[in-house]
């Protein structure tokens, strides 16, 4: 199965999509990379849809990515002695320690990294921004705030703290013992919630040892300022909208999406745009207008995936959701003006002779009109930077390891395909004009670009580019 685009669809499941039936057919609409969301369901549901998900990765002969998204860190005020209260602009308001039942006065926040790290002037934010407060006073063990916009504030509700660097792991007691499960199940990628800084990918690198690729998820404006350093500590970004518009200015997200899209882009990094995409959708059988140019415009600007989170999992059109997501890449990527606008974000390569050879095949490729782009990879970086570079062909990754056949599923104008090792470059590109075909890529005469390693095996070494005819 050959699809007709080059940006990806990720695609959470939930209980809309958790039978063979419906997994099956969010693959066959357009889902590339399924995600498992850690903050609802229960190990066994996960490990259910890992096992449908590998035998239709079996029954397709396609390989299929699986994300597991970790809940991370969830900050949330006490409980209240009747279960809710009204905060009033104006009044004062009193967080603290002391875990005894809230009122209109007062109620515990558990949680003392945010009084160490909060100043006078800074901003909380409760229920999803909807409350916010200004801190006037704080210590070790409490704050005195005003209320400067209020609601009714209820049990157990989240807290935002835009302005601050939490001194907080990202991986809570829950998040080791989901993570340890989802390594043991196989999943391909690990979705990191709550990053504030470079130091928080490292400490998940230590525990997943190789076994799975990561996905920093920018949702703090704290890591924004970390962005490069992030960004190379990572294998993959996502950009969660949800969270960063919560502590950040609506009118300021769309900027950061594409300061975040081109450096990535620039470092070779796959990013996926995520929240809210097709949101009307849980309960429309149509997006909105501005919905469909919202998703249009992360593909305009080059993000190797789009994401839908409760409009597959939790909502009444999940299939629907995932084909209309597919019809508006295909439109989009058919647009006159989409190799315009993509061309224009275009990093320079580094100098060496990986980025050469891959820039040099990009180039080829165009002058000489080539079917697709073939790279042999054991490690996925020379498919990577073959990514990167954009091309206007599309580009088929050979690999003899099912694991980098599945990671690299996620990243834009990959067709991964599991093969065996080649035993000589020559092999190999006999190999790659028979699976050129057989995968619908080209026909007999045919023009295609090789690229690969020599010798095989060895990681990064992209040194080999040839001009091949079917």
């Amino acid at each position: 199965m050959r699809r007709q685009r080059s940006t990806k669809i990720v695609a959470t499941l939930g209980p809309s999509s958790a039978t063979v039936e419906q997994i099956r057919t969010l693959f066959a609409a357009g889902a590339d990379v399924f995600r498992l969301n850690f903050s609802h369901g229960a190990h066994e549901d996960h490990a259910e849809r890992v096992k449908i998900l590998r035998a239709l990765e079996e029954e397709t002969g396609r390989p299929i990515s699986i994300m597991m998204d970790l809940q991370g860190p969830k900050l949330r005020v006490g409980t209240f002695a009747e279960g809710k209260v009204a905060l009033h602009a104006g009044r004062r308001f009193r967080l603290d320690l002391d875990k005894a039942a809230g009122d209109d006065n007062r109620v515990c926040l558990p949680h003392p990294e945010i009084f160490k790290a909060i100043q006078p002037g800074d901003a909380l934010l409760l229920d999803d921004g909807k409350i916010r407060l200004k801190v006037m006073a704080c210590d070790d063990k409490s704050a005195d705030t005003e209320v400067i916009a209020g609601g009714v504030l209820s049990d157990r509700k989240g807290v935002n703290v835009p302005n601050a660097v939490l001194d907080l792991s990202p991986l809570t007691d829950k998040d080791r013992r989901d993570l340890q499960f989802g390594l043991d199940q196989g999943v391909d990628w690990v979705a990191l919630s709550f990053v504030q800084r470079p130091e928080d990918i490292a400490e998940a690198r230590k525990l997943i040892a190789g076994r799975a690729t990561i996905i920093a998820k920018l949702e703090k404006p704290s890591a924004i300022q970390h962005l490069a350093e992030i960004i190379e500590m990572t294998d993959a970004v996502m950009v969660a909208r949800g969270d960063l518009g919560v502590e950040m200015a609506p009118e300021d997200v769309p900027s950061l999406q594409k300061q975040i899209v081109r450096a990535c882009r620039m470092a070779g990094k796959p990013v996926i745009v995520a929240t809210q995409m097709l949101e009307s959708m849980i309960s429309a059988p149509a997006p909105t207008r501005a919905e469909a140019s919202d998703v249009a415009t992360a593909v305009y600007d080059g993000a190797d995936a789009v994401m839908l989170s409760a409009e597959s999992a939790a909502g009444q059109y999940p299939t629907e959701s995932v084909a209309m997501m597919n019809r508006i890449i295909e439109r989009v990527e058919r647009d006159s003006l989409y190799r315009t606008i993509l061309d224009a974000v275009h990093g320079t390569p580094d100098a060496t002779g990986q980025d050469a050879i891959t820039a040099a095949a990009r180039q080829v490729a165009e002058t000489i009109s080539a079917a697709a782009i073939v790279t042999y990879t054991t490690s996925g970086s020379t498919t990577l930077r073959a990514s990167r570079e954009r091309p206007p062909v599309p580009i088929l990754c050979l690999t003899s390891k099912i694991e980098t056949a599945r990671r690299l599923v996620m990243a834009w104008g990959v067709h991964t395909v599991k093969t065996r090792d080649a035993r000589t470059f020559a092999d190999m590109v006999q190999s790659a004009q028979g699976i050129v075909v057989k995968e619908g890529f080209g026909r007999k005469d045919d023009k295609i670009v090789v690229t690969a390693g020599v010798p095989f095996g060895t990681p990064g070494a992209t040194n080999v580019l040839r001009i091949a005819r079917v």
